[in-house]
């Protein structure tokens, strides 16, 4: 698990994009989470390094690892990974990191990050350094405190930890060696993950959503990864020479699962990680297929930004992207797990809600409008108030198929821009509602519903369904 690595921009001048210190543009508290865990890695790099005797033998193993990992780093970047998004690239690397947990003393596990994320950086792919920087102390420091437990539970005692026990991987010719190590590398994972977490959090704002960070795909490929690197350590340990025949099955795993992630790609947005328009609109029309075809129900929402390109122009598209992630982020974590989100292009999102009458769909719709108004997002300390306006289609009511119903909701889209925007509407003959100003909507015995105003449109009608 590591924080997202954004490429350098085709087109960007590597020097002028340093020269602007990236990471003083992330909240401050995030500057100081990696200021803090720099500082914890070098100054346990001090203390072990100060407790260990280095050995011609263990010189030898990091050695070989560190050519071992460079070896998998030409191959990333002799495959290339055109159309692969930041953020969704995953390597198998661990089957290095977790060799030098298990056979080496504490102080490799602090060193062997250097070495690798330098080859990645000049060799794979320019990412920003502050992002390099972090991803390698998170490695260094889940490392270090992994390695120190195996140690510990091997020797018996914290010292015994700090320093490495000799010939503490003999214990991984035994089944309970086995297990102990692998429980000992699955701690890693998890404290790596919880760093990155605690970094994403920090850089996001307390009062915006994640997007979820340890999925399906990314526990299958973490316990990949465990047990190749569980196997390369008692390849190792039985000689070091095994790892030649070690290198090409991590090869042909890591090949695999590029071709997973080109895969991931092709139906994905980049930026916000939902379904792309095509993939969308693939799934959604089988979809409503099936409903119009049992007479079930569905419905069809089109939601855009209000005045995006405003925040664009006034604080940058870097700016922009966040704010597109925010949005994309809020909505999915305010929908059923049988919703379709996607990214429809711009700041446009679509969203089918199968099962979905009028009512179900206009209720969701205002809640997303809620959510995403109260989202926090901020430059330099300053809050931005974000909005959206919705348009919603009913299958059935509004049309019978995709191009119905998208042809619907757009143009009940394009009426919630009109008449205020910040609000939801229907078709024509439906009614709009949200942050605008205009006259309360009666309810069904003559009374108001609060919070709740009707259309510019004055051939709407008096009830919202």
């Amino acid at each position: 698990m590591s924080i997202s690595e954004k490429p350098v921009a085709p087109g960007e001048n590597p020097a002028e994009e340093q020269r602007r210190w990236p990471i003083l543009q992330h909240p401050r508290i995030l500057f100081a989470y990696l200021v803090f865990l720099l500082t914890a890695a070098l100054f346990l790099f001090g203390v072990s390094a100060a407790l260990v005797t280095f050995t011609w033998r263990d010189l030898a193993t990091f050695a070989a690892l560190v050519v071992c990992a460079a070896v998998c780093v030409e191959a990333i970047r002799r495959l290339g990974m055109p159309g692969v998004p930041a953020g969704f690239a995953r390597d198998l690397l661990g089957a290095w990191w977790f060799p030098a947990v298990l056979l080496l003393p504490p102080v490799y596990s602090l060193l062997i990050p250097i070495p690798v994320f330098i080859l990645l950086q000049f060799r794979a792919r320019r990412a920003l350094v502050h992002r390099r920087v972090f991803n390698g102390t998170s490695i260094a420091l889940s490392g270090f405190l992994t390695s120190v437990v195996w140690h510990a539970v091997q020797g018996g005692g914290i010292e015994a930890g700090l320093s490495g026990v000799p010939d503490a991987h003999e214990s991984l010719a035994t089944g309970t060696g086995v297990l102990v190590a692998v429980l000992c590398c699955a701690g890693f994972t998890i404290l790596n993950t919880f760093i990155v977490v605690v970094a994403a959090r920090t850089s996001n704002g307390p009062g915006q959503p994640l997007r979820p960070m340890w999925d399906r795909e990314a526990f299958t490929v973490d316990a990949v990864e465990l047990c190749v690197g569980v196997t390369v350590a008692i390849l190792a340990h039985l000689s070091l020479f095994l790892l030649v025949i070690a290198v090409p099955p991590v090869l042909l795993l890591q090949r695999s699962l590029l071709y997973q992630q080109l895969q991931m790609a092709v139906r994905t947005d980049p930026k916000t990680g939902l379904l792309n328009a095509p993939t969308w609109e693939q799934e959604a029309s089988v979809e409503i297929a099936r409903a119009h075809s049992s007479r079930g129900r569905a419905a069809v929402l089109i939601i855009d930004i209000d005045h995006f390109k405003r925040v664009n122009d006034n604080h940058g598209h870097l700016f922009g992207d966040q704010v597109l992630l925010g949005v994309a982020t809020t909505i999915a974590q305010q929908l059923r797990q049988s919703d379709l989100l996607g990214r429809f292009g711009g700041e446009e999102f679509v969203v089918l809600l199968p099962g979905s009458d009028t009512t179900e769909a206009w209720q969701a719709a205002e809640r997303l409008r809620s959510q995403v108004g109260s989202m926090e997002i901020a430059v330099d300390e300053v809050p931005v108030s974000i909005t959206i306006s919705i348009g919603v289609a009913v299958i059935g009511d509004h049309g019978n198929d995709l191009v119905e119903l998208l042809t619907a909701a757009d143009l009940a889209l394009y009426r919630a821009k009109e008449t205020g925007r910040n609000r939801v509407c229907l078709p024509a003959g439906g009614t709009g509602v949200g942050g605008g100003v205009g006259g309360r909507i009666p309810g069904p015995r003559g009374g108001e519903i609060p919070g709740r105003t009707a259309s510019a449109d004055p051939g709407d009608p008096t009830e919202i369904p």
